[in-house]
C-alpha cells in the first residue's frame, strides 16, 4: 500500500496516554493563529520523545497548515494531506498538520459526531482512530465556540462630537459630553449611539491614555 500521511499518526503511540494525545490536541488548537511557542514545542516533544525541538518547526507547521486551509474548498482533505508527501519536511511536522486539518474538518465543516471516525482511512491504526475519534467528538463542541467567539467583532468608531455642559450641582464644574455613533459590521450592520460626561481630571486621565496608545500604534508600523 502506498505510504500517505495518514501514516505519520502513529507517532501519537509515543505519548503513552490518553491525557498527553489530548494536551497536544488542545495546544494545537489553542495555537491556531500563532504557531507553537517554545514552551509548547518542548513539552511536545518531551511527549513524543523527540531528542529535537528543530523538528516542530512553527513557522514551517503554521505555514503549510495556512497554504493547505487556503485550497480546503476545492480539494478534498484526503488530497491536502497527501499534498505533503511532496514537501522535505520532518515526520512529526507532517503528523502536527495532520492534525491541525482534521481538528480544522472536525469544527469548520458540517461534520457529526457520529461522522469523525469516517475521516479516517482503513490504514489507520484502530486504536488511533478510536482515541482521535473520541478526542474530536470531546472538544468539538467548545472550539465550535471558539470559533464563532472569534467572528463576533466590536464595534468601531463612526463619529464622534462634544459639548460643554454643566453639572447639576453647587459647584457646577464645567464638563464635557461626548457622544460616540458606533457601528457593527457583523451579519447586519447596526449602529449605537454612547454618551458620557468628563470633567478635567478624568479628561486629562483619558489623554494620556489615549497619547500613549498612539505612540504604541505609531511603533508598531
Amino acid at each position: 500500500m502506498e505510504r500517505t500521511l495518514w501514516g505519520h499518526l502513529p507517532l501519537l503511540v509515543r505519548a503513552n496516554s490518553k491525557e498527553s494525545v489530548e494536551y497536544i490536541l488542545q495546544t494545537l488548537w489553542r495555537t491556531r493563529k500563532t504557531g507553537l511557542d517554545a514552551d509548547d514545542r518542548r513539552l511536545i516533544c518531551q511527549m513524543l520523545q523527540l531528542q529535537n525541538e528543530s523538528d516542530l518547526d512553527p513557522v514551517i507547521i503554521h505555514s503549510l497548515t495556512q497554504m493547505l486551509i487556503v485550497v480546503s474548498k476545492d480539494y478534498s482533505i484526503w488530497f491536502l494531506l497527501n499534498i505533503l508527501l511532496y514537501f522535505p519536511i520532518a515526520v512529526v511536522i507532517s503528523l502536527l498538520v495532520c492534525l491541525r486539518m482534521l481538528m480544522r474538518k472536525c469544527v469548520y465543516e458540517n461534520i457529526s459526531k457520529d461522522d469523525i471516525q469516517k475521516l479516517f482511512p482503513s490504514e489507520v491504526l484502530p486504536e488511533l482512530q478510536r482515541l482521535l475519534t473520541l478526542l474530536l467528538q470531546k472538544f468539538q463542541r467548545e472550539w465550535r465556540a471558539d470559533v464563532h467567539m472569534d467572528k463576533v467583532s466590536l464595534p468601531r468608531l463612526k463619529t464622534m462630537t462634544w459639548n460643554l455642559a454643566t453639572q447639576d450641582s453647587e459647584v457646577r464644574e464645567p464638563v464635557a459630553v461626548i457622544n460616540l455613533k458606533l457601528q457593527n459590521d457583523m451579519q447586519c450592520p447596526q449602529e449605537s449611539d454612547l454618551s458620557f460626561q468628563l470633567a478635567k481630571e478624568t479628561l486629562d486621565t483619558m489623554l494620556k491614555s489615549v497619547y500613549s496608545i498612539r505612540d504604541q500604534l505609531l511603533n508598531m508600523v
